[in-house]
């Protein structure tokens, strides 16, 4: 029998290597369209991530602590089918660029193959979010240092700061 999908749930997945608040942006105004919004921190076995899944889970959820109806889970595997086993019927995606619209495209009609019964719905990033990309955040993370630090407040959220710049640090003195 299959799983029932509830289509007031949806599931917003990513790396979150580091969560930005383009992210946090997407999150927030998805928790309004939807009674329970789940971020999913995927596990990619393909990507040297910077951030543990652990601390990539800690982190989104001490930054989406204030909003009641969002959870935050780390999975392995298909988005589609971390979706299904979460029993939402929608899957969120953020889009910045017009090449991101064309990625997604592809991806959207290989998920609607593997469970047609999950809709993705795409919410067009802020304009002031647009130009913000994890691997740019990593970038004057790595080449500023504690320099930078003020600055990577334009692009993350407070609590992602301090971690991400002690990461750098500490790679930087072995």
């Amino acid at each position: 029998m299959a799983v029932q999908l509830n289509p007031r749930h949806a599931v917003y997945a990513g790396s979150f290597d580091p969560v930005t608040l383009g992210h946090v942006d997407i999150i927030r105004r998805g928790a309004r369209l939807f009674e329970r919004l789940t971020v999913g921190v995927g596990i990619n076995p393909d990507k040297q991530p910077l951030f543990t899944p652990e601390e990539r889970v800690h982190l989104m959820a001490d930054v989406v602590a204030d909003v009641p109806n969002v959870e935050v889970d780390c999975f392995e595997g298909l988005t589609v089918d971390f979706v299904r086993r979460r029993g939402a019927a929608v899957m969120l995606r953020g889009v910045r660029t017009v090449s991101d619209i064309e990625s997604e495209f592809t991806m959207t009609l290989a998920n609607r193959a593997l469970e047609p019964r999950i809709e993705t719905i795409f919410l067009m990033a802020s304009e002031k979010f647009s130009h913000i990309s994890s691997t740019l955040i990593k970038q004057i993370a790595r080449m500023g240092q504690d320099a930078n630090a003020a600055s990577l407040r334009e692009f993350v959220p407070q609590q992602v700061i301090e971690p991400l710049v002690a990461k750098y640090r500490t790679d930087v003195s072995h």
